[in-house]
């Protein structure tokens, strides 16, 4: 399976926190992904642009917050994350840029 332009435009950028730093010791991969994308369009597009094999995927839907911003409130886009958890034997290192 190749990478298709499609596949970009579902998987945003890698999340790089604490929280997803302990969660790749077992196994598992965070990436912000579109809002639209479902679980099986995730796992078909990593598994297509990295090689790997994935076992299971879990979507998080983090809501804006309201901040301050230049003294107006303003509002944070909601983001999905999935927690992408990989098959023994296979990592990502997400940590060196894609």
């Amino acid at each position: 399976m190749s990478a298709k332009p499609e596949h970009y435009d579902v998987i945003r950028k890698p999340v790089i926190t604490e929280k997803a730093t302990m969660a790749s010791e077992h196994g598992a991969v965070v990436f912000q992904v579109a809002n639209d994308a479902t679980k099986p369009a995730i796992k078909e597009a990593v598994e297509a642009l990295f090689g790997v094999k994935v076992k299971a995927v879990n979507t998080v839907v983090t809501k804006g917050k309201t901040k301050k911003f230049k003294g107006r409130p303003g509002v944070r886009s909601d983001v999905k994350k999935a927690y992408v958890t990989l098959e023994d034997g296979n990592t990502i290192d997400v940590s060196t840029g894609l």
